[in-house]
């Protein structure tokens, strides 16, 4: 009886994406601390699962006019999540938004949820192979 991977991984695989996506745009964040006019970003981590598990992709729908055009995608040619600007708590005087604390603070949870992801989907895999070895 074949067994789909997708189903049996459930929605993880694609959330161990959107937080390995939303770790690069936190650390983006960090490194434009002090680059004036920075707007600090951040990926609606529920509102992008949500389109990922459902199919649907949100954001700007690009269209290009040659085979060879490179289209809008984000890592290992998945599609892009979108991105929203940050309100800040207390916009500085160059106009950057970046607050290094706060952007600290969410650059270690995302850490964490990343490190959690990789440990279920590490369980499954070992239920997995106990069940195809038979040991």
């Amino acid at each position: 009886m074949p067994v789909n991977l997708d189903t049996y991984l459930g929605v993880h695989s694609q959330a161990l994406k959107l937080r390995s996506q939303r770790t690069e745009v936190l650390a983006a964040n960090l490194a434009n601390a002090d680059t004036p006019n920075y707007q600090a970003r951040d990926i609606d981590f529920k509102s992008a699962l949500a389109a990922a598990s459902s199919g649907k992709s949100s954001g700007v729908n690009l269209a290009t006019s040659n085979a060879r055009h490179i289209g809008p995608a984000g890592i290992n040619g998945t599609s892009a999540p979108e991105l929203k600007y940050r309100t800040p708590l207390a916009p500085s005087l160059d106009g950057n938004t970046v607050d290094t604390q706060l952007e600290q603070a969410a650059f270690a949870e995302n850490s964490v949820r990343y490190q959690a992801t990789l440990t279920f989907l590490s369980s499954k895999f070992r239920g997995l192979m106990t069940a195809i070895t038979g040991q």
